[in-house]
């Protein structure tokens, strides 16, 4: 991977990161998401399309009341992957706070994530 594709690919993620930290996560599968992107979590079953990862997303929203924090405290990319390990934290709808350490591995091209699979402790 040339050092051009590299940066690309740091920026890419590091501007998804931003759409994240600001609970704009709807506008980040949008941005960044290929339209037949496959979205995983963990070993169930994986969620494919654009549309249909962005109605598990909403449904997924529908039960934070508020976003709290999203720090990525691990990253590396390469040959067309990134992976990033996060800590989350929010306040569900019932007032229960939530908190999520996971990593992600996505996979990417033409700029875009076309497989993503998110690894926590359920």
């Amino acid at each position: 991977m040339s050092a051009s594709t590299t940066i690309t690919l740091q920026d890419r993620l590091e501007d998804l990161f931003s759409y994240i930290r600001d609970g704009r996560i709807l506008d980040a599968i949008t941005e960044f998401y290929a339209e037949d992107a496959v979205m995983q979590e963990n070993a169930l079953p994986p969620t494919v399309g654009r549309e249909a990862n962005l109605e598990r997303e909403r449904e997924f929203l529908s039960t934070m009341k508020e976003w709290q924090r999203f720090d990525v405290t691990a990253k590396g990319i390469g040959e067309g992957v990134t992976f990033y390990e996060t800590i989350m934290d929010w306040v569900a709808t019932d007032g229960t706070p939530v908190h999520v350490e996971q990593v992600v591995v996505a996979k990417w091209q033409d700029g875009q994530i076309i497989q993503e699979r998110f690894y926590r402790n359920p």
